[in-house]
């Protein structure tokens, strides 16, 4: 195309010197000097066609160069897709032995906590999902990847396979992350809640005591999960939960000492990883919360598992920590405010 322009540019520069040579035959008579009006039009038109041509020519590079950077820009993209595929496809093949162990680990995998017998990790994939950063399924070559760099961030071996060692590392970390202050509040270090933002609108007035900072945090983390209309929560038209709406309603929150007590001389099969001898719970900064499950607080093992597939414990897996609040791995339900 730049090709015929160019021959077009030309054919105009000969048709306008013939115009030219017409001019001259035609210059006037009588003695009178310089060109008619004939021949100054036919120069003005030659010196027109002379300027578009050199702007033609002048143009040309630097079109040119754009054609190049845009030729090479595609190329440099193409190299990068397909090195992308070659880089899945190598991840697809060193990991497809590591996946088909989390595959089988994930519910056969035992190991012991809060003094009792446990097996495997499936209940607490969102949390893992989370801590290793994996987009894909447990059973994935993708989550193996993902867990083979978190393995290498902690020093361990970076083999993608959740075994008991990278496992008890897992949960150590999260343990770590839990509340160390366990100061017990003063009475105005509390505020007592509305029965109606309570699981159980009978529960008495000190057994609905929320340490002030901490309940600021969860109203407003309340008020974003209502926001989000995924999640499908109940509010009132002050973004506050509807009183039929259970799910996020606190069961519990500061217990004195001697309640904690109570609790653990009446079940005492409970042990350690339910009822702890020191409970954040004293800090009035620790908040159960409903988030499904046929028990609110049963840590029998079907129950937590349908609430970690409950898409508010999800969106708590996701959002909790940046309204200040860290999960207590063990129990879906429990949340503990350490600021942010």
């Amino acid at each position: 195309m730049k090709s015929r322009k160019k021959e077009s540019l030309v054919v105009a520069a000969l048709a306008a010197a013939v115009l030219a040579v017409a001019a001259t035959l035609a210059l006037p008579s009588h003695g009178q000097s310089g060109a008619s009006p004939a021949a100054r039009q036919a120069s003005q038109e030659v010196a027109r066609t002379a300027d578009a041509t050199k702007a033609a020519d002048a143009n040309k590079p630097a079109t040119d160069a754009t054609t190049n950077a845009a030729t090479r820009a595609n190329a440099t993209a193409a190299t990068s897709t397909t090195n992308a595929a070659a880089a899945s496809s190598a991840s697809a093949v060193a990991f497809a032995d590591a996946a088909r162990q989390n595959a089988a680990l994930r519910d056969s995998l035992d190991w012991v906590f809060g003094g009792k017998q446990q097996r495997g990790w499936t209940i607490y994939e969102p949390l893992i999902a989370r801590t290793v950063a994996a987009q894909a399924a447990s059973e994935s070559n993708d989550f193996a990847l993902a867990v083979s760099r978190w393995q290498s961030s902690f020093g361990l071996q970076p083999s993608g396979v959740l075994d008991r060692d990278s496992w008890m590392r897992l949960v150590a970390e999260w343990q770590s992350r839990r509340l160390k202050d366990h100061t017990y509040p003063s009475p105005d270090q509390l505020v007592t809640v509305s029965s109606s933002e309570f699981y159980d609108t009978a529960r008495p007035a000190q057994l609905r005591q929320v340490e002030r900072t901490t309940y600021a945090a969860y109203r407003r983390m309340i008020a974003a999960a209502v926001a989000d209309k995924s999640l499908g929560l109940r509010a009132d038209a002050d973004g506050s939960l509807a009183a039929d709406e259970k799910f996020l309603k606190i069961v519990s929150a500061f217990r004195p000492k001697e309640y904690q007590d109570q609790l653990r001389r009446q079940q005492p099969e409970a042990g350690r990883a339910a009822l702890a001898v020191n409970s954040p719970h004293f800090t009035g900064r620790a908040l159960d919360l409903y988030v499904g499950g046929y028990d609110p607080v049963s840590t029998k093992d079907d129950n937590r598992a349908l609430q970690t597939q409950t898409k508010v414990y999800q969106w708590l897996v996701k959002n909790a920590e940046s309204f200040g609040f860290r999960p207590y791995y063990y129990e879906p339900w429990h949340w503990e405010y350490v600021g942010n």
